[in-house]
């Protein structure tokens, strides 16, 4: 039950974001700039940069998460390279 609500709750967010992104993006350059509701955004810049952020940030993590399992990899297989090694001898 605790799992259905937890994907109900990022289900909401993730629709909300993405609204008020949409909202922010597409309908907001047409709206006058001395409108109350334009206070209600961030600069339209930052439209591009938040994606680029989140872009470049999501690559290093999972670059490194993957360099990390490379390496982890590699290690245990000279170690078991190592041990049929002195088995042989």
């Amino acid at each position: 039950m605790l799992d259905k609500l937890v994907g109900l709750a990022m289900l909401v967010v993730a629709s909300a974001v993405f609204l008020y992104y949409s909202v922010w993006t597409l309908l907001m350059p047409f709206v006058d700039p001395d409108q109350p509701i334009q206070n209600l955004f961030p600069p339209r810049v930052w439209a591009i940069r938040i994606p680029v952020i989140l872009i470049l940030l999501g690559s290093a993590v999972v670059g490194s998460f993957l360099g990390v399992v490379m390496i982890r990899s590699n290690r245990k297989r000279a170690a078991k390279a190592k041990v049929a090694g002195k088995k042989k001898a």
